[in-house]
């Protein structure tokens, strides 16, 4: 069924594209997420419209929350509050620095995840012979956003990714690249640096606690935004439950 939001209408073909991005144990599952994402981005892209905010879909969210939201700041009373319950837990993560190209294939798909890790094997060995060409290729076929910044996945930390690939960048040597199958699909992986992690000091760890802590108040501060925007508007063709974290990418 067609969805409309506010009068806009997101197609089947629209939800078929957006599947890759979300994990879920059934197609049913992935599906209603990768719907509730478009609907959340379409509610974003409405509200800028209508604020007449001069930016594009990847900065539309952070404009309204600046403009619309008040994000608390930590108090230095709660951070030293959660210094005290969990300096025992205080390490700086590990951290990956990785490149990849990706071939989707929804995992009950034989047919398409044969024919999705063919292309990553071949591409493979196009980097093995040549592995400058990553960047080229990575533009060339890879399925995902990463393609515009040349395969570039930044700084992955653990739990930012889906298990396989984490799993996979936990054991490879740095500069090396190998295929990797996901629920997702297969990525052609390149693992470019390893930060093992490590305990963190007195005073970087107080600067830390306040950037997880503000960082923890805008994802809820986000998410009662999402909620308010969708109880205001007309949409049709999904019952629409918001999970507690934002579908914006």
């Amino acid at each position: 069924m067609t969805i409309v939001v506010n009068g806009s209408r997101i197609g089947e073909d629209e939800v078929a594209r957006e599947l890759q991005y979300h994990p879920g144990r059934t197609r049913e599952e992935v599906a209603h997420k990768a719907a509730t994402a478009l609907v959340v981005r379409e509610l974003v892209r409405q509200r800028a419209g209508a604020l007449d905010l001069d930016c594009d879909s990847d900065e539309a969210l952070d404009r309204l929350i600046e403009r619309e939201v008040d994000v608390p700041h930590p108090t230095a009373e709660e951070v030293d509050r959660f210094l005290r319950r969990n300096w025992f837990r205080l390490r700086k993560p590990p951290a990956f620095e990785a490149a990849h190209i990706f071939f989707p294939a929804h995992p009950d798909d034989e047919e398409a995840r044969a024919e999705a890790g063919a292309k990553a094997e071949a591409i493979l060995e196009d980097v093995q012979q040549a592995p400058w060409r990553f960047a080229d290729l990575a533009r060339a076929h890879s399925a995902c956003p990463s393609s515009e910044r040349e395969g570039a996945l930044g700084q992955v930390r653990p739990g930012e990714t889906n298990a396989e690939v984490e799993r996979a960048l936990a054991t490879m040597d740095e500069g090396t690249v190998r295929v990797v199958a996901s629920r997702h699909g297969y990525h052609v992986l390149r693992l470019d640096r390893r930060d093992p992690g490590r305990e963190l000091g007195q005073d970087e760890a107080h600067g830390w606690v306040a950037a997880y802590l503000r960082e923890s108040a805008r994802r809820r501060a986000v998410s009662q935004y999402l909620r308010l925007l969708a109880a205001q508007a007309d949409i049709r063709g999904i019952e629409l439950d918001l999970p507690d974290t934002p579908l914006v990418q």
